[in-house]
């Protein structure tokens, strides 16, 4: 079972790709209108996976990726920057910054989900360190 959090001041955008992502097998999700409002949603459940808008109205998208990228529990989670920002410094602040993929509105739902399991199947594929030995 997998948990998503879809972060995204349009109610709008948040259904079409919830509609999209719960399509896939096992998965769940949960929303956020405001930055402020995913880092609280990070406190109660913990996801598998984060699609996140860059523009928001209290706290820009690329402050969120700060802060999961600086968490112990968050700091290796698969995040999907979803913008309507097509340039290359946009794109290029956000992959520096620890997105995992960005993609630019408008994005075909289905290709977004897709792209979704493919994240998650390859973060849970990949074999647990082991930290009981030291080298």
């Amino acid at each position: 079972m997998h948990t998503f959090l879809i972060v995204d001041d349009s109610p709008t955008i948040r259904r079409m790709i919830k509609v999209a992502m719960t399509a896939i097998p096992g998965v769940t999700c949960r929303e956020a209108a405001t930055g402020l409002h995913a880092i609280e949603q990070l406190t109660l459940a913990r996801v598998s996976l984060m699609v996140l808008d860059l523009n928001m109205p209290d706290m820009h998208g690329l402050e969120v990726l700060a802060f999961v990228r600086r968490h112990p529990v968050y700091h290796a989670l698969p995040v999907m920057v979803v913008t309507t920002r097509g340039d290359d410094a946009s794109r290029d602040a956000a992959l520096a910054a620890g997105a995992t993929v960005y993609r630019t509105k408008p994005f075909n739902p289905r290709a977004l989900a897709d792209e979704a399991r493919a994240l998650v199947d390859s973060t849970t594929a990949a074999p647990a360190e082991d930290h009981s030995r030291v080298p």
